[in-house]
């Protein structure tokens, strides 16, 4: 029999009521970065789906680049997410924190004291943009500045960070964690060479390139266990110009037979394509598959043809949907009905109106609205 995403599923030891996950996406939402009874509505109302993975959620004061994100390493924070989780739950449905750090993607305005980012390397994203204050104290765009490079015995305190938010998220009642190596964030500046210049431990080989990482994961299983550690990543993505190295295949191969190996709950992989980057190529899924024995999530374009074909080949075990989730509360549904999606307003993507965020209507309410 074929199976289809609206059919449930197994992760772990987790069961979910289909195999449609929420993909992360940042909405900037909290002045104070501690999660409200907003962010409880926000995701309850897109409680449909089987899995919810958070917006991307600060492991330490240095580790944003968008101004307004939750974070998850105080108390309060803690207790903010707690309404989040019991919400969600309270729908039957499973929700894993992503946790991150966005390295070189930042502005000293974000950062405490205005201090210089930190990254792998010195090397600046000239043409990338974090959100944060422009020089006339307006919030909005404003181009990264030059990070500095970690020193090597600072490395081991931001995988100390990731560990404490894994704890964080679980005191918090999330079912697990998805630490953020995609998009050309710190995690994903480590793993290239073209970023990455170090001359230690953490630089050169994919293997000491791929150690930051590692390290991070392992951390995290040692905390909360390897069940409830995840991780997403996007090979071949060129987001916040991460530059293609000749190493890419050999990367993700050495990195899915080590995730493998510890047997971690899922690889969310992203093919930034809808993101108007570089595709995942041709028969790359399939290898990757080959490569890595546990569940396969992706996200990236995804659409329901798209995501039962994979999900019935065996190539994923997940559908991630990301932007639609915004503007369609009830997007499962919709998918299962086929009916119409409404479309997002961009615009109100980043903000602290609640206006783009909890007042989207589900069908066919969306449809006598308009």
């Amino acid at each position: 029999m074929d199976t289809t995403i609206f059919e449930p599923a197994v992760l772990g030891s987790l069961h979910l009521k289909n195999r449609i996950a929420m993909a992360p996406m940042t909405r900037a939402r909290n002045a104070d970065g501690i999660p409200n009874e907003n962010n409880a509505l926000y995701y309850q109302q897109r409680s449909g789906a089987g899995l919810i993975i958070t917006e991307g959620t600060a492991i330490s004061e240095t580790a944003k680049g968008v101004l307004h994100i939750p974070g998850l390493y105080t108390k309060e924070q803690v207790e903010g997410w707690k309404l989040v989780t019991k919400a969600v739950h309270g729908e039957g449905a499973v929700i894993f924190a992503q946790l991150w750090h966005v390295g070189r993607v930042s502005h000293t305005s974000i950062q405490p004291n205005g201090e210089t980012p930190v990254a792998p390397s010195d090397i600046q994203a000239e043409k990338s943009f974090a959100w944060g204050w422009n020089e006339n104290g307006q919030e909005g765009f404003v181009s990264c500045s030059k990070p500095r490079a970690l020193e090597t015995e600072e490395i081991g305190k931001v995988v100390k960070d990731f560990q404490q938010a894994a704890k964080n998220a679980i005191e918090a009642g999330f079912d697990g964690i998805e630490l953020h190596g995609a998009n050309g964030y710190l995690i994903e500046q480590f793993l290239n060479p073209q970023i990455n210049n170090r001359t230690d431990q953490y630089g050169g080989s994919v293997e000491n390139r791929s150690r930051f990482l590692l390290e991070a994961i392992d951390a995290s299983i040692e905390a909360i266990g390897a069940e409830k550690v995840a991780i997403r990543l996007t090979p071949y993505g060129g987001l916040h110009e991460l530059p293609h190295y000749d190493e890419i295949e050999e990367t993700y191969r050495y990195l899915a037979e080590e995730l493998s190996r510890r047997k971690i709950a899922y690889i969310h992989l992203m093919d930034q394509k809808s993101r108007g980057s570089f595709a995942i190529p041709e028969g790359f899924l399939e290898r990757f598959r080959n490569w890595f024995s546990g569940t396969i999530i992706l996200a990236g374009g995804m659409n329901r043809q798209k995501a039962e074909q994979l999900v019935e080949a065996g190539t994923i075990d997940l559908a991630a949907f990301g932007e639609d989730f915004i503007a369609n509360p009830d997007l499962v549904e919709r998918l299962k009905n086929n009916w119409p999606l409404t479309l997002p307003k961009r615009e109100l993507h980043y903000g602290l109106t609640l206006e783009g965020y909890t007042d989207w209507k589900v069908y066919p309410e969306s449809v006598l609205a308009n």
